[in-house]
């Protein structure tokens, strides 16, 4: 069976063409066509539009659109149950020709299977899944291996699904129990720090970039998925809100680590460390755990050590800090990243192919797009126009999460960056404090206050 390709140029404007779409399905009524462009149609023409006929096939970019954005106006147990139908409505009709439309129909449903494996842990997916396989593989014994191929490829990524998820929940129990740990006894629960596990800013960078592929954009998290549903429905938007914890736990873990130190020069040097990791990481093209490092550098108990940022060699954090410069919509991190996806696009090695957005601003973009565009014309239709729009971001994304690691794992800096406790607010504020005393009445206040 053909594999489905990588998103990468998948979804340039000109692969909206109706050209791509030239067959009698062309005529179905209720698509409606500006330029060439499929831009608008009913529910119903659009579901027509997915499913393969004698003489047609759906462009795989339409595929991806199409199944990404549906549930927003269908579960995906029903666009699945409707697709059965229709597809075995087009095998009937296709007899004695079956052999032309049952390779299609195997496609179409190793594409759904492939890229959005998530819909397939309910239970009416798998069952309308199994009727229409069923039927497909009663024929030939060239589609009985391939349905049990799509089966079986399934199955692996809904079991790697729940491993991720249940690997997960025991990190994320642990760092509860470190923090509480810390609460009782806030000194003796920190007794190591990042220096001590690892002093080489490479390499921790580099063990970042493994968090950010492996937790954040794991290839297991169907990122795609909750996009939309975090539009739709806020209490499937978990991994949305985990990724996000991720990028908070590492501003906050980076202020922690600086804030500890009693000695002015300790803290200094945990600084230009920190500086030199999220240097390493723009390079790797990680440009999450780059604005996550500079977030923790630029949080109040931090920016407040005027003594201890004298003795740092603040150049190189200068230009970070002017790279991610939020003004112009973030101009300078958006060209930063063009030329990061570029560099990808083209790239021999692995290292070269890795590109992770500052998510936070990613999620914006499209909560905007989505914002900002009716999901249905004035005539009832859905607005494919804008669909595309937002196609086009998560695919995009989708083709930067598929890169493997390159970096070799460090056990050890992985579990200390994952688990390690860190300061509340309230204890870095303290923690700052006491390394540099109050300088006005508001911080003389506050440090009462905390004491």
């Amino acid at each position: 069976m053909p594999q489905t390709p990588p998103f990468t140029g998948q979804l340039n404007t000109s692969s909206y063409n109706k050209n791509l779409y030239q067959t009698k399905e062309e005529g179905y009524p209720g698509l409606y066509y500006h330029d060439n462009n499929l831009v608008s149609g009913s529910l119903e023409a659009l579901i027509h539009h997915l499913v393969p006929t004698m003489d047609y096939y759906p462009d795989r970019t339409y595929i991806f659109t199409f199944l990404l954005s549906s549930r927003l106006f269908i579960h995906p147990y029903e666009l699945m149950s409707k697709v059965c139908h229709l597809c075995m409505e087009q095998q009937r009709l296709s007899d004695p020709q079956a052999d032309k439309i049952a390779p299609k129909i195997l496609q179409l449903l190793t594409e759904w299977t492939e890229t959005f494996p998530y819909d397939f842990r309910d239970e009416r997916m798998m069952r309308s899944l199994k009727e229409l396989t069923h039927r497909l593989a009663s024929g030939d014994e060239v589609y009985r291996k391939a349905v049990s191929q799509m089966s079986q490829g399934l199955i692996r990524r809904l079991t790697v699904l729940s491993q991720y998820e249940e690997a997960l929940g025991k990190i994320n129990a642990t760092a509860a129990e470190r923090l509480t740990a810390l609460k009782a006894k806030p000194q003796a629960a920190i007794q190591r720090d990042m220096l001590s596990i690892c002093n080489d800013p490479f390499t921790v960078a580099q063990q970042l970039t493994h968090i950010e592929l492996v937790r954040a954009v794991s290839k297991s998290w169907d990122f795609s998925i909750y996009v939309l549903s975090c539009f739709s429905d806020h209490k499937k938007a978990s991994n949305l809100e985990a990724y996000v914890e991720w990028f908070n736990r590492l501003s906050y873990l980076v202020a922690t680590e600086i804030c500890m130190p009693v000695k002015k020069k300790h803290r200094a040097r945990v600084m230009e460390f920190f500086i030199d990791v999220a240097r390493e990481c723009f390079n790797i093209g990680n440009f999450n755990s780059l604005m996550a490092i500079i977030s923790g550098m630029n949080m109040s108990p931090v920016s407040r050590l005027k003594k201890t940022w004298s003795k740092v060699k603040t150049a190189k954090f200068d230009i970070l800090e002017h790279q991610m410069d939020p003004s112009s919509n973030f101009y300078n991190y958006r060209t930063a990243l063009r030329g990061a996806t570029q560099r990808s696009i083209t790239a021999n090695s692995s290292r070269e192919k890795i590109v992770i957005p500052f998510f936070s601003l990613l999620i914006k973009d499209i909560y905007f797009l989505n914002e900002g565009c009716a999901n249905r014309l004035q005539n009832g239709h859905i607005n494919f126009e804008k669909f595309w729009e937002l196609a086009k971001q998560v695919s995009e994304f989708m083709t930067w999460k598929k890169v493997e690691c390159p970096f070799e794992k460090d056990r050890k800096i992985l579990q200390y960056l994952l688990t390690a406790p860190v300061f509340t607010e309230d204890a870095l504020y303290l923690a700052s404090y006491e390394s540099e005393g109050p300088e006005n009445h508001m911080e003389k206040d506050r440090w009462k206050s905390l004491r």
